[in-house]
């Protein structure tokens, strides 16, 4: 294909691969079809199983009230209806973007005329616990079942420690503690969850595990897990109690604490790795522009798509790791690919994320940045429910709920519309 042709879109008739069998690489694909692509449509993804829902694998499958199977959001008779083929377990390893070629691991290569990039984005380790099988992290479907095997192991009363008390440290921290678990968070920041929601919601928000009967434990790091055996070089330090099943967790304080499942958050890393030759490029994520493309004919989106957003005066570049973003993502990543770079609109989405804590919804509409103004226009800290605005520059820039679902929404088309500070503050909730 020329490169005049690829600024007239994806041809119908042609070949399109989306590498990453994720939430955004599924909707991607499904759009594709959807709007009139014809041509042969592959989903490449590194795991074994199909396309499956993250956010209820810290909740209702390690808590069991959901089977595995029900997190699937394609089976293969719906794949095989859109004609989708499905490359499970074959993850790509390089991309020429300029010829739009892909390597897979078992030196195959596809040849396409347009290329989603949605590989998503994989947990941070502590440093030195890498093949540590009592160190667990939580983002795939086997990690879920892993945790939750090591957790019904031991039964009423295991000791987990969650290292990371963001979104995901604190929803595995809640399913563990109804679990019946002694449950203790270690987070290395004076209060959690300040980065995505500032200081005083962030303080507002750690109450939450106390009511709970959870410890949490801030301005403390991690050095070490060591084993039960002790460490390899020596013994435990004197005074430090009897190990745990999975060992214990070494504080900068220098207390060891006992635990018998660990389980580390503490935010993503996107996955570029495979793509550090391509020339396409790369800054903790992969760069595009506002309507979402990387290079011509291939486009990103998900987890690892750094776009150009252009909002309300604001030029940013961004990378947001929200379902909903993913799912809006991998739909305007195909409709940019249909339609070419020349014709192709920006994407111009309102985020939205939630968090299902000890019995409770945490919603947040747009992007609160901790140095905002907040203000609560419904509710307060004290009582537990409550909505929550965040301005900039006179501006309404983010609303936050905790348990008032219906009173969140009303600001949605405000913020779509770039609605002022004085407009959103005084929108009456009643």
């Amino acid at each position: 294909m020329s490169a005049d042709s690829t600024d007239e879109g994806l041809p119908t008739d042609g070949t399109a691969v989306v590498v990453g069998a994720s939430l955004a690489g599924l909707r991607a694909a499904e759009t594709l079809r959807a709007e009139g692509f014809e041509g042969r449509l592959l989903l490449v993804g590194d795991e074994l199983h199909l396309p499956y829902d993250r956010p209820p694998l810290s909740k209702q499958v390690l808590a069991g009230t959901w089977p595995p199977e029900r997190v699937v959001l394609a089976d293969r008779s719906k794949l095989d209806a859109m004609r989708i083929e499905a490359m499970c377990g074959q993850g790509a390893i390089a991309l020429d973007p300029v010829g739009r070629r892909i390597t897979l691991e078992d030196g195959s290569v596809l040849e396409a005329d347009g290329v989603v990039i949605a590989t998503g984005a994989s947990p941070r380790r502590l440093p030195g616990t890498e093949g540590n099988e009592a160190v667990g992290v939580l983002r795939t479907l086997d990690d879920a079942a892993a945790l939750r095997a090591r957790v019904l192991a031991h039964g009423p009363g295991c000791r987990v420690v969650v290292v990371g008390a963001g979104f995901i440290g604190s929803e595995v921290a809640s399913t563990c503690a109804g679990l019946d678990c002694k449950v203790t968070v270690l987070e290395a920041m004076p209060t959690p969850l300040a980065p995505a929601v500032g200081e005083q919601i962030g303080a507002a928000l750690a109450t939450l595990h106390a009511s709970a009967g959870v410890e949490l434990r801030t301005r403390v790091g991690v050095t070490a897990v060591h084993p039960p055996d002790g460490p390899a070089d020596g013994q435990p330090a004197e005074g430090a109690p009897a190990p745990g099943a999975a060992g214990w967790v070494v504080l900068t304080s220098g207390e060891w604490l006992a635990a018998d499942v660990v389980v580390v958050g503490i935010g993503v890393r996107p996955n570029t790795a495979w793509l550090e030759d391509s020339g396409l490029e790369l800054a903790d994520g992969v760069v595009c522009d506002g309507s979402l493309f990387a290079a011509d004919a291939v486009t990103a989106a998900g987890d690892l798509a750094r776009w150009r957003w252009r909002r309300d005066g604001l030029d940013e570049s961004v990378r947001i790791e929200h379902w909903q973003v993913a799912a809006e993502m991998g739909v305007a990543a195909a409709r940019s690919l249909l339609a070419g770079r020349r014709r192709a609109p920006a994407f111009d989405p309102v985020p939205y994320f939630w968090s299902d804590q000890y019995g409770v919804r945490i919603q947040v509409l747009g992007r609160p940045d901790p140095a905002d103004e907040v203000a609560f226009v419904d509710g307060s800290a004290e009582e537990g429910r409550y909505v929550a605005l965040y301005g900039r520059q006179g501006r309404l820039r983010a609303a936050l709920a905790v348990g008032r679902p219906r009173k969140l929404m009303a600001f949605r088309p405000l913020l779509a519309a770039g609605a002022s500070w004085q407009e959103a503050t005084s929108l009456p909730l009643d």
